[in-house]
């Protein structure tokens, strides 16, 4: 019997390892899946670029919301949505994060259909920093020495660009900003990410609807009268929202905030490559200078991160 117990006591243990292993393999393989379908999306959207930017976004609003009601029945959800849905600060927030939502999701599309990829990828490679810079403003965290140079190098490098085109990079800063207070509040708020985003896409419903309802009383809706693959694509918008987001999900649950961090930039870094060697975007002198103090900054702020962490309390 002695025997049996000191043997199976070093079996539990590599079985718990290998599971632990399992798991950080699966979650790494949904991380690439999300972060590549992100990065390879300007495909999609350049492949409606012909439909107007609005309404791109009124159909991704209204294909997204059955698929998300699909997931959470999947996830038996509901009950638990309904209980956070009992707070009123809750619904007052989400009434923001949905405004902040669409602007995020029209300004995107925007970029995608109007050749402004290296804006929007630009953006998701500056979100990082701008998450750190509102932390320090709304929730009093403290900043250490190389994580104050890294926003500094990532200011210097969007004012670089802004001097050098005589405007502020609009696209990139709407976006950055507008993602990085979306998840600052979303921090802060108690329901559960796929479920605050259905509600938040309840809330962008009516709208979205009453457009399309008038673009097709006008004549002018691409839905049924742009020709079998464009309203195909559109259809397939919600699966374009929701698909990387069930995965990015996965992934979250199953690997550290440090791994995800790392692999987050994966997405911009393809849009990068695509809005240079496939759709021609011009790259200058001033990108140049602009991208280089942004990943200079994103690198010591993703070191000093390891270094916090590995460092220990």
């Amino acid at each position: 019997m002695g025997y049996i117990l000191t043997f199976s006591q070093p079996q539990r243990e590599r079985k718990a390892v290998l599971s632990t292993e399992h798991l950080q393999r699966t979650g790494i393989l949904y991380a690439l899946a999300a972060f590549t379908f992100w990065g390879l999306t300007p495909f999609y959207f350049k492949a409606v670029a012909q439909v107007p930017p609005l309404e791109l976004l009124a159909h991704r609003v209204l294909w997204s919301l059955p698929l998300l009601a699909l997931l959470i029945t999947l996830g038996r959800q509901w009950g638990a949505m309904r209980r956070a849905l009992a707070s009123r600060r809750l619904w007052a927030l989400l009434f923001f994060t949905a405004a902040l939502v669409t602007c995020n999701w029209f300004v995107f599309i925007y970029a995608m259909v109007s050749g402004r990829i290296l804006q929007a990828s630009l953006g998701y490679y500056v979100n990082p920093l701008v998450n750190v810079l509102l932390g320090l403003i709304f929730l009093q965290e403290r900043l250490r020495p190389w994580q104050v140079v890294a926003v500094l190098l990532a200011a210097a490098g969007t004012l670089n660009l802004a001097l050098a085109q005589g405007q502020l990079p609009w696209i990139s800063l709407s976006l950055a900003f507008s993602f990085g207070t979306y998840g600052l509040l979303r921090k802060t708020m108690r329901i559960e990410s796929l479920n605050g985003l259905f509600v938040e896409t309840c809330l962008m419903t009516p709208a979205a609807l009453a457009y399309v309802f008038w673009l097709a009383s006008q004549g002018a809706g691409a839905f049924g009268a742009g020709g079998a693959q464009i309203t195909l694509l559109l259809a397939l918008a919600g699966m374009v929202t929701a698909l990387p987001l069930v995965w990015f999900t996965s992934a979250a649950r199953r690997l550290p905030y440090t791994t995800i961090g790392l692999l987050q930039y994966l997405a911009p870094s393809i849009q990068f490559v695509l809005a240079i060697f496939v759709y021609d975007e011009t790259f200058t002198r001033a990108h140049l200078i602009t991208f280089g103090c942004i990943w200079a900054g994103l690198a010591l702020y993703m070191a000093d991160l390891y270094r916090g962490r590995t460092a220990g309390p």
